[in-house]
């Protein structure tokens, strides 16, 4: 049998091996739904304390559930190893490694590269090889193609490769792997049936592209999208602190408009793995085009400028309180970049903090979902939140809006509150004491 028709009879039939590389936020949600309905799963991630975590059976990502990893465990349906070695077993190999970027904001494709270069060792006919993680368009073609034909395997006839951008939104209760729909575009159009064919049997619905930088350049519009248009509700922000208007009250009005219109609201910043990093992949590419992608370069300098005009205004408070900033004392309430998961990845939370630190403000923080982090130099751990603790500090600041932190009480409880998400938009009483972003 060739490959193409080998490939797609083990696909169909769920006798396919799936490898995934990286077991994070994406991978693991992603290796248990293959798992759900049948198909055998081999993970691989360099960190030992996910793959030991895993192969007892003991979930670490909220967007799973711990009953449906375990049982997949106990199946033999899910193993996770630290090394390439099974990669000759696996049929699609899927890669879910981290995109990040350098100091100078280009793009950081170390991991695609060292991972690729493995899978390369070992590749044999009959093998689909699908990138998910975010980057500029080109990289599944002139970056792994390379690599992976370095093998002496063709593409097309030996194996397949296609790129499937994620769609991933940690502590969405809505949509979750399954029934997000996806995107896939291939180097070629066996590749592209291949991998259609192979999504298509868990995820509800399947979008077929022409190619793989098409594919690529859709995750990347997808997150500047979401980043122009929050820079855009966060410069209006500065503009109603310069006018003496509420945003908040602004944006309620414009978002009663049924058409025209789509709700974004403003905050400290933007943080995790999408917004704060995807523009610059397209706009780090868009340079090598000689093409200067101005919008989304303004967008990020705006959404980037938010943690120090949040330090700015939080010093305007202490200061109306006749309080010096270097004597006084903080409490940041959510260091997640989001609501109500434990992610604190790019977190403009985090900066707020450096910047506060910086102005000699003392800051403790309380996130029931970090309760340590590790991040820019700062080794801190969360504060149980007692009377005792809000109290002894001059100002509360609202930096992630948890929903199961009582902010009535907060408000009742504090001197100040500084409120950068709206979170106290229910409060009724002592609203003397809140000031909003």
């Amino acid at each position: 049998m060739d490959p193409r028709s080998s490939i797609l009879s083990k696909i169909v039939d769920h006798t396919a091996v799936v490898g995934v590389v990286g077991l994070g936020y994406v991978g693991l949600p992603f290796a248990v739904e293959k798992g759900k309905v049948g198909y055998r799963v081999l993970g691989v991630d360099q960190n030992v304390s996910r793959t030991d975590k895993i192969n007892r059976g003991e979930n670490y990502i909220p967007d799973v559930k711990d009953e449906e990893l375990s049982s997949l465990v106990e199946k033999g349906l899910l193993r996770a190893e630290t090394d390439f070695g099974r990669v000759p077993e696996m049929d699609a190999i899927i890669i879910c490694v981290p995109t990040p970027l350098t100091k100078n904001l280009t793009p950081d494709l170390q991991y695609v590269e060292s991972v690729t270069r493995e899978i390369a060792r070992y590749l044999r006919p009959g093998q689909l090889v699908s990138l998910e993680s975010t980057t500029y368009p080109g990289t599944t073609e002139e970056v792994m193609l390379p690599i992976l034909e370095s093998s002496g395997l063709k593409v097309e006839k030996d194996f397949f490769l296609a790129h499937s951008p994620e769609r991933v939104d940690p502590g969405n209760k809505r949509y979750s792997t399954a029934n997000t729909s996806k995107v896939v575009g291939g180097v070629g159009p066996v590749s592209l049936e291949v991998a259609h064919t192979f999504y298509s049997q868990t995820v509800s619905h399947v979008h077929k592209l022409s190619s793989c930088r098409a594919a690529e350049l859709v995750k990347v519009f997808e997150n500047t999208f979401r980043a122009v248009n929050i820079a855009l509700v966060n410069e209006l922000t500065l503009l109603c602190d310069r006018m003496g208007l509420n945003i908040w009250e602004v944006l309620d009005g414009a978002f009663t408009k049924p058409f025209g219109i789509m709700p974004f609201y403003p905050g400290p910043g933007v943080g995790g793995h999408c917004i704060p990093i995807d523009p610059h992949y397209l706009e780090w590419k868009a340079k090598e085009l000689n093409f200067n992608t101005h919008f989304i370069a303004l967008a990020g300098e705006i959404n980037r400028r938010m943690p120090e005009f949040a330090k700015e205004k939080i010093i305007r408070v202490l200061n109306r309180l006749g309080k010096p900033a270097s004597k006084s004392k903080a409490l940041v309430l959510g260091v997640a970049y989001k609501k109500d998961i434990g992610d604190y990845r790019e977190s403009p939370a985090i900066e707020i903090i450096r910047e506060l630190m910086a102005e000699g403000i003392e800051v403790s923080y309380h996130d029931p979902y970090v309760p340590r982090f590790k991040e820019h130099g700062l080794d801190m751990e969360s504060k149980t939140l007692t009377i005792d603790l809000v109290r002894g500090c001059d100002i509360v600041v609202i930096a992630t809006d948890h929903t199961d932190i009582d902010y009535g009480w907060v408000v009742e409880q504090a001197e100040s509150v500084f409120d950068t998400r709206n979170a106290t938009k229910n409060v009724t009483e002592s609203r003397n004491k809140i000031t909003l972003l």
